[in-house]
């Protein structure tokens, strides 16, 4: 069975993304139960930096000025870290990754889209970043490249707010 397609509509555009449900199931189903129940809908874009990555996926960023964007998790609590010995999948450009605060399974709803390859914080190498790959953008990559050069104000917050507006599965 393929793995689950995730679309999504932002203002930007669309683009999707394979979710690796077959090699990180963990963080994958996590990722997928969010976004069928709706949780995703409506977020901002909290922290974009150029020749790195864009993140998203915090419920405070539901208003793309508050404060505490970039510091909230999902309703659920944190998931167990998942890294297994057979998927070493590098944050290779254009892979969706899980954040986390550096502390041992405390991953949660937000995560980000490498836009370089940042090795790393790969799981599998030396050093304390830990963030497992659990998908790739598959179509639309241009329009992560433009959430990617969107120009940035104090914390790495878009200037001008990018939306999820909703995201959509297919096969899942």
């Amino acid at each position: 069975m393929p793995n689950p397609i995730a679309v999504f509509e932002t203002t930007l555009g669309s683009f999707q993304a394979e979710i690796y449900l077959d090699k990180m199931p963990t963080t994958a189903r996590n990722f997928l139960d969010l976004a069928k129940g709706g949780f995703y809908d409506g977020l901002h874009f909290h922290r974009v930096i150029k020749g790195f990555m864009i993140q998203f996926g915090c419920p405070h960023s539901r208003d793309p000025n508050s404060p505490r964007a970039g510091t909230g998790g999902p309703p659920h609590g944190t998931i167990q870290d998942e890294h297994p010995p057979e998927h070493k999948l590098s944050n290779e450009p254009g892979t969706l990754a899980m954040a986390n605060t550096g502390r041992p399974n405390s991953g949660g709803s937000q995560f980000f889209i490498n836009c370089v390859h940042n090795a790393y914080l790969d799981w599998f190498t030396p050093g304390q970043s830990r963030h497992p790959v659990f998908g790739r953008v598959t179509k639309g990559l241009e329009v992560v490249q433009k959430i990617e050069a969107t120009p940035t104000a104090q914390g790495d917050r878009p200037r001008t707010p990018v939306q999820v507006k909703k995201i959509t599965l297919q096969g899942y």
